[in-house]
């Protein structure tokens, strides 16, 4: 009888182990593949996101858009910017106001830029900048990024609590 109750209390335990084996797996897969946060480092994303805050990032989501916020590798940092050009497009700032492919758009930004461009893109460049152009290192300055040097894509806050959920 005991040799049984001590069979059965093994098997509890290997359960035990294989079900949180399992959870902890599961959770590095997603965060590796799927979804992680990132903090944000800075005020080149003001008004948007503040620093210290942090987003989700989807790595599965590389289908960029005008306007989507990006994290991107840059050296040894992650950097959150920005999509304003994409590939193959053309951009210019002159007199504050964005042109892409020549055509006047409606850039969200109240905060001007310095006149830049025409920079015309390759089929695998993006060109990314800050909210806070001003102050960002961005595109402007380190040039356009590659499509691989995209992490993923975010639009939603997590911490703190106040700005929990989607942002634009």
């Amino acid at each position: 009888m005991e040799k049984r109750i001590e069979e059965d209390r093994k098997k509890k335990i290997i359960k035990e182990i294989i079900t949180y084996a399992s959870i902890i797996i599961i959770v590095v897969l997603i965060r590796t593949f799927i979804i992680t946060p990132i903090r944000v480092s800075g005020p080149s994303m003001n008004d948007t996101l503040k620093n210290g805050q942090i987003i989700l990032l989807k790595k599965i989501d590389k289908n960029i858009k005008r306007f989507d916020v990006v994290i991107f590798k840059y050296r040894n940092e992650k950097l959150i910017k920005r999509a304003i050009a994409l590939p193959g497009e053309t951009i210019q700032y002159k007199d504050n106001v964005l042109y892409i492919n020549g055509e006047k758009q409606d850039d969200y930004i109240t905060i001007g830029t310095n006149d830049f461009g025409p920079i015309t893109l390759e089929k695998d460049e993006y060109f990314l900048m800050g909210d806070n152009r001003g102050i960002s290192l961005d595109s402007r300055k380190i040039g356009p990024v590659k499509k691989d040097k995209i992490l993923g894509t975010s639009n939603f806050s997590i911490f703190p609590f106040n700005k929990f959920g989607i942002f634009k």
